[in-house]
C-alpha cells in the first residue's frame, strides 16, 4: 500500500481550516477545535510508535498488560457517565467489560484466526481495541438509561429491559446500514490495501458480528 507523503496528507487538512476559519468568525470554539486537531496527529503518531514496538515484541506479558490496561480505561471511561461512583459499581463496570470481552477476543483470535502464536500483536491488540472499545459504549449508554428509568421510579426489570434496549439501537442500526449507507472502516482499509473484496467481506462479517456481541 503506497505511503502518504505528509506534504500530500496535509492537503486533507484544507476543509479543515475553512471550517475553523468559519468557526472563529461565528465566536465558536475555533481555537477548542484546533487545539483538538493538534491533540489527534500527536496521539495518533505517539500510537504509531508505540505499537511498531509492541508488533515487534516477543514477549507475551506486554500484550497481556496492555489488554488488561485497555480494559481499566474503557472502564473508567464508561463509569464516568454512571452518577453512583464507588469501587462496587466500578467493580461492576469492570467485569461487565473485562469477562465478555476477554471470552470474545479468545474466541476471535484462537477459533476463528487461528492465530499461530496465541499473543499475536498485530492481531490481538487491533481486535482487543474494538471489542473494549464497543462494549465501553453500549456499557455506558445502558448505564446512563438504566439510572434514567430507575429515577422514574420504574422496576428493576423493566429499567434494564429499557437499558439494554436502548444500548444496542447503535449497533443494529449499524448492522442495517453496513455495505448500504457506507462501507466500514477495515474492509475499506483492507480494500485499499489491495485485499479481495470478498475476503474483505468475510473478516468485516467478523468485526460486525464480534462488535455487536461485545455489546
Amino acid at each position: 500500500m503506497r505511503t502518504i507523503p505528509i506534504l500530500e496528507l496535509s492537503l486533507v487538512f484544507i476543509p479543515t481550516i475553512f471550517l475553523l476559519v468559519v468557526m472563529f468568525r461565528w465566536q465558536l470554539k475555533a481555537f477548542t477545535g484546533l487545539y483538538a486537531n493538534i491533540r489527534m496527529v500527536l496521539q495518533l503518531f505517539l500510537v504509531g510508535y508505540f505499537l511498531t514496538y509492541v508488533f515487534e515484541t516477543k514477549k507475551p506479558l506486554v500484550i497481556i498488560l496492555l489488554v488488561i490496561v485497555m480494559i481499566g480505561v474503557s472502564t473508567w471511561i464508561a463509569f464516568r457517565s454512571f452518577e453512583e461512583k464507588d469501587v462496587k459499581s466500578y467493580f461492576i463496570f469492570f467485569i461487565s467489560i473485562g469477562v465478555p470481552g476477554l471470552i470474545l477476543l479468545g474466541l476471535v483470535t484462537q477459533f476463528v484466526l487461528q492465530m499461530q502464536k496465541w499473543f499475536e500483536p498485530s492481531l490481538v491488540v487491533p481486535i482487543a481495541g474494538m471489542i473494549f472499545a464497543n462494549s465501553m459504549n453500549t456499557v455506558s449508554l445502558a448505564a446512563e438509561r438504566f439510572e434514567s428509568e430507575i429515577k422514574r421510579d420504574k422496576d428493576y426489570f423493566n429499567a434494564r429491559r429499557l437499558a439494554l434496549e436502548a444500548s444496542l439501537i447503535p449497533q443494529i442500526n449499524t448492522l442495517f446500514a453496513v455495505g448500504l449507507v457506507a462501507l466500514p472502516g477495515m474492509m475499506t482499509g483492507q480494500i485499499l490495501s489491495g485485499i479481495d473484496p470478498i475476503i474483505a467481506v468475510r473478516y468485516q462479517i467478523m468485526v460486525m458480528w464480534m462488535t455487536f456481541g461485545s455489546g
